[in-house]
């Protein structure tokens, strides 16, 4: 029931009836447009077996998106005046779908169960915590096989940004570990209340198995945050504190058979792995 989405008018009304001025230090910047609720939850490709985990739901409208496609939704929400109300706005605007509907007062960054398994992450996600929470929710959640976040148009550019790139850096790398992703389209800032001063970008992402190394994933991104901790050093300079001095660095590097006057903006994940396996073998 498309009548069921919310529009500018609603929007405002629900944020009056609660007393609710959208938070800047929450990243709050709400949708308001329906039209873009629809190309999210279709860009998404939510399928009627998903449970959906939407982080920062807010006033719900992309939520009730999602439930008109998804099996369930699992809505985290940090406010807890936002999410003391979500459950009230679903059952009064799609009353039909309510039941479907789980909503958890928490920050997203400290999740670690949710009431049911989800099989993909769609959200819009505040533009200061985005590339943290993504990578959380992936390594916490390994049911989620698919989803699609709206960040920042710069950030969303830096999670897809291929080797080699301007934009290529620690997001990157972090999340090819776990997916891959691609820009699934932009956002104009106008369909937000309050309009932010940046475009929004939607990032599509599949999971993947992680890649088969001796080293964890935590040794793989120290390194990763090396490399990319002094972007115009190259690696042997960059990764000398981690391996214990320019030389040491330097060794490791050739014997994962990565050039050591090379900077990290051209290394694969693969080559930051097998960087992280010498780190463990010496």
């Amino acid at each position: 029931m498309s009548d069921a989405l919310l529009g500018p008018a609603a929007v405002r009304a629900l944020a009056d009836e609660l007393g609710v001025s959208p938070a800047k230090r929450l990243g709050q910047n709400f949708v308001v447009d329906a039209n873009t609720v629809r190309r999210i939850v279709a860009a998404a490709a939510v399928r009627s077996e998903d449970v959906v985990l939407e982080v920062g739901p807010g006033l719900g409208s992309l939520t009730l998106g999602l439930l008109q496609q998804a099996d369930a939704v699992v809505a985290v929400e940090v406010d807890p005046v936002l999410a003391g109300a979500l459950a009230g706005t679903v059952a009064a605007r799609d009353p039909d779908r309510a039941s479907r509907l789980s909503v958890i007062e928490a920050d997203a960054l400290r999740l670690v169960e949710l009431p049911r398994a989800p099989t993909a992450c769609v959200a819009n996600l505040p533009y200061n915590v985005a590339v943290p929470v993504l990578l959380h929710v992936l390594e916490t959640f390994p049911s989620i096989a698919h989803g699609l976040v709206m960040v920042q148009a710069e950030v969303a550019d830096r999670l897809v940004a291929p080797p080699g790139s301007k934009t290529y850096g620690v997001p990157s790398v972090k999340l090819a570990w776990y997916a891959s992703a691609r820009r699934a389209g932009s956002v104009p800032a106008a369909v937000f209340w309050p309009v932010p001063r940046v475009e929004s970008g939607l990032v599509a992402f599949t999971r993947r198995p992680a890649p088969p190394t001796t080293a964890s994933r935590a040794d793989v991104f120290t390194v990763v945050d090396a490399a990319f901790g002094q972007r115009r050093k190259t690696l042997r300079a960059a990764l000398a504190a981690w391996a214990g001095s320019p030389a040491q660095a330097e060794q490791r590097l050739r014997r994962a058979g990565v050039d050591p006057g090379l900077r990290g903006e051209r290394l694969e994940l693969a080559q930051f792995v097998a960087i992280a396996e010498q780190g463990r073998s010496l």
